[in-house]
């Protein structure tokens, strides 16, 4: 029940009471928040609204497609999750966090729409997106997909297109066992007559068999549209030879030319109500601002690499990535997970990499403890691991071991990677980690 008075409520202490507020803190369902959104007349948005789900990529694409459309000239709103330093992270308005006293406001709106309903703390995230957005009246919003897709909150909001990056075994206990299973919860964002891009080239059959039973329009990476390279860049397979080639965003690995390909394929389906240039698509990629995403800074000759990677594909893509990099002296890694992962998958790239390991409790709640990592490292043969107190204490000890020339891997959660990288900002001066570019101008 919402009876006390919270006017007058910060921001941190908002986040706190909606933290308690719902008795689960994942609750697949949309009856609850559909309530709300309905009293606060927010389920159909004049603006355009495009849902992006999958296991890898999603944040990838997120932050092109809010790239694109900016330099393309349109107002933008994006709402993501987790946030790495601070709750504002997840509400964007071209480009620009959230600030405290807007979400404030949307807060104290939500909470007088509530009476008895209870929203988790994920549910009244997006409410309050929503109720943001409402506000400031942009022409298009990006939602992510917190987790799955048809049972998620953002699809509580009809898209006018839906993306789906990539299947992968991921949340197995909300989501299901296969790829098939977890693809057809992934699927439920699609609508009927409205396109749905697919950038997964081994998608499940599920997926497809949803899609036709619901009347959508996909369009299938391999098969409707696809790249190639050019150099250091890519065309689309429609351009012709004396089309400009396209860039990579500045993050990421060698995926990300699929993932550009896939939000190209979704400029295009919206390009009647929403058009694009070739400049304006080009610019977006290249200056496409992504934080936590194979991340690198130097701190007193020692290459740091950043990835909030959790499941065995992104694990396995961001060790790719480095090894494309140029040769370090020595290899240390980072890392701290959620005890709900596949924690073997996950380290197992790099268990033949790192010349040494340092391991902490990500989170409280849900994070493995250090011991328990520690362990899962020594049943591996891992080399040289290093139980420590806390994030901040294994950045510490690995910065101690680590010399110039060496590298440190940061990765496994969202949360590893923004303690990691916030210890590394205040005890190192390590200023590329924090703020974006200044390099946004219109086109």
């Amino acid at each position: 029940m919402t009876t006390a008075p919270r006017s007058g409520y910060t921001l941190d202490r908002w986040l706190a009471w909606f933290e308690t507020l719902h008795p689960k803190r994942i609750d697949m369902g949309l009856d609850r928040l559909t309530a709300v959104l309905d009293e606060l007349e927010l389920r159909r948005p004049p603006y355009k609204v495009i849902t992006v789900a999958g296991t890898n990529g999603k944040g990838s694409c997120v932050a092109m497609l809010e790239s694109i459309y900016w330099h393309a000239g349109y107002d933008v709103g994006t709402f993501t999750s987790p946030h790495l330093w601070r709750f504002n992270e997840r509400i964007r308005l071209n480009g620009a966090d959230a600030a405290d006293k807007d979400l404030v406001a949307v807060f104290e709106h939500v909470d007088a729409a509530l009476g008895a309903i209870t929203l988790s703390y994920f549910e009244a995230s997006f409410v309050a997106a929503l109720d943001l957005f409402k506000r400031n009246e942009p022409d298009v919003v990006i939602l992510e997909v917190g987790m799955g897709g048809r049972l998620d909150a953002t699809n509580a909001v009809d898209s006018d297109c839906a993306l789906i990056v990539s299947i992968d075994l991921d949340h197995r206990e909300f989501l299901g066992e296969t790829r098939e299973a977890i693809g057809r919860e992934k699927a439920g964002i699609v609508r009927r007559g409205k396109p749905v891009v697919i950038g997964d080239r081994a998608i499940p059959q599920s997926v497809l068999d949803h899609v036709a039973a619901e009347g959508a329009q996909p369009r299938v990476i391999g098969r409707d549209f696809d790249f190639r390279r050019v150099g250091a860049g890519w065309r689309r397979t429609s351009d012709d030879a004396t089309a400009p080639t396209l860039p990579l965003p500045p993050f990421g690995g060698e995926e990300q030319f699929g993932n550009a390909a896939t939000c190209a394929a979704v400029v295009d389906c919206l390009a009647t109500s929403l058009p694009v240039s070739d400049s304006a698509l080009a610019a977006g990629i290249a200056h496409a601002y992504l934080r936590g995403r194979l991340e690198r800074v130097d701190v007193d000759g020692v290459e740091w690499v950043l990835d909030v990677g959790h499941n065995p594909a992104a694990a396995a893509q961001l060790a790719a990535a480095v090894s494309k990099l140029p040769r370090a002296r020595r290899t240390w890694v980072v890392f701290a997970a959620m005890r709900d992962k596949d924690l073997a998958g996950v380290v197992e790239p790099f268990v033949g990499v790192a010349d040494g390991w340092f391991v902490a409790q990500a989170s409280t709640d849900r994070g493995a403890t250090g011991e328990e990592l520690g362990t899962l490292l020594a049943s591996l043969d891992a080399r040289g691991v290093v139980v420590a107190s806390s994030i901040d204490a294994a950045v510490q000890s690995a910065r101690a071991a680590a010399a110039s020339h060496d590298r440190v891997v940061v990765y496994g959660s969202f949360h590893t990677v923004g303690a990691a990288s916030e210890a590394l900002r205040l005890y190192c001066a390590a200023s590329p980690l924090v703020d974006r570019p200044a390099t946004w101008t219109r086109v």
